[in-house]
């Protein structure tokens, strides 16, 4: 019971930060489309050219998925994450027996259940991060979408290291 509790305390403070981070975001700076075209897009420039990779905070929003997909239909989109949300929380709740994936689960809905809230609050996922990657122009996140990849990446690891252990040699 103590386990659920301390996740359920992470799950609290990575909700406020991606919470806090946005409501700043979206009350200090201007849209990234209005902004300037040149580095830091109107936002806040924290590195320029770090073996060049470029970070801004910058404001944008997105209506759809990943990379902005099903953009242009918010409202099934909507109800796609709630089904899946609720569907993985029935999933780590009754059926999750590897304690070791709570966590991973955990980030995984905070991260998923923050973006929706978004879509209540502002009408639309507030992103900040803006990474340019050697030219390339990589989608802007926001924390919420880092506790979700870390999660998934969590769980892709331990998959693999289940498979790595289940074929090394028995000692005879």
């Amino acid at each position: 019971m103590r386990r659920v509790w301390i996740l359920l305390f992470l799950a609290g403070v990575f909700f406020t930060i991606d919470a806090a981070s946005k409501y700043w975001v979206d009350q200090h700076l201007i849209p990234i489309r209005y902004a300037p075209p040149l580095y830091p897009f109107g936002g806040i420039g924290v590195f320029q050219n770090f073996l060049g990779i470029d970070f801004c905070i910058n404001k944008a929003s997105n209506t759809g998925g990943a990379w902005s997909l099903f953009s242009d239909y918010p409202k099934a989109l909507l109800t796609a994450r709630i089904g899946i949300i609720l569907t993985l929380f029935c999933y780590t709740i009754f059926f999750n027996k590897e304690r070791e994936r709570d966590l991973p689960f955990m980030l995984i809905l905070t991260g998923a259940a923050a973006n929706i809230a978004d879509f209540f609050i502002y009408g639309s996922v507030v992103d900040m991060f803006h990474f340019i990657l050697w030219g390339y122009s990589f989608p802007v996140f926001n924390v919420a979408d880092m506790l979700i990849f870390f999660g998934v990446s969590s769980i892709l690891i331990q998959e693999l290291f289940k498979k790595v252990r289940g074929h090394a040699p028995q000692p005879s």
